[in-house]
């Protein structure tokens, strides 16, 4: 009878123990992942946007001051990805088809960052575009062609990019919002598009609707 009480409380101590461990190794419960855990650091710190210089699909070149006083709606990507890159785009698109035309263009903007400069030229960005809808002004296709600033943005917004020796990347992927003064404000699973369209909704709602 003793032994089994003893028993019983050793397995209640581990139980106790597991919980604990999975309370702080999961950020408090908050974090199943090591990517969770990490958007959920980022939206935390709120990173401003870097200083970097775009040059886009049209050949034009600016810095994120172009899109001042508007949201931006990004993703990171290269032309040349196969894999989760298509679907990002994809998505993307349905997110912006389901946003009111008042807001688009006037109090927000969508933007796809190639972070593989030397290959997604101009016209490689232009034909791209084609592909998904972009009307190259209200949602843009750019590159970063400075290397140390792409580092700079990718190292700031958490996004990983790992080249191999076939010219591909492993990356993580994802919706970045970020906000009228520079700062990313969110970051959302690419996969739930009506979400993302839904949040994006409500904040441009409560910051006050278009500027018409």
């Amino acid at each position: 009878m003793i032994k089994n009480r003893h028993t019983a409380f050793a397995s209640f101590l581990v139980i106790i123990f597991g919980c604990i461990l999975f309370y702080l190794g999961t950020d408090g419960f908050t974090a199943f992942t090591a990517e969770t855990a990490r958007v959920n650091q980022l939206i935390d710190i709120k990173p401003k946007f870097s200083d970097v210089t775009f040059e886009d699909s049209k050949g034009r070149t600016y810095s994120i001051s172009e899109f001042k006083d508007k949201y931006v709606f990004i993703t990171f990507l290269y032309t040349s990805c196969t894999t989760v890159c298509p679907k990002l785009e994809m998505n993307m698109s349905k997110v912006y088809d389901l946003l009111p035309n008042k807001y688009i263009g006037k109090d927000i903007v969508f933007l796809s960052i190639s972070f593989d400069a030397k290959r997604d030229d101009p016209a490689t960005l232009e034909k791209y575009r084609g592909y998904f809808n972009s009307d190259g002004e209200t949602w843009r296709m750019a590159r970063i062609s400075n290397q140390a600033e792409l580092d700079s943005l990718l190292n700031a917004f958490g996004v990983i990019v790992i080249p191999d020796e076939n010219g591909n990347f492993a990356h993580n992927s994802a919706f970045y919002l970020v906000d009228k003064q520079g700062t990313l404000i969110d970051v959302m699973d690419y996969k739930k598009i009506d979400e993302a369209g839904q949040k994006l909704v409500s904040i441009l709602k409560k910051d006050g609707g278009s500027k018409q």
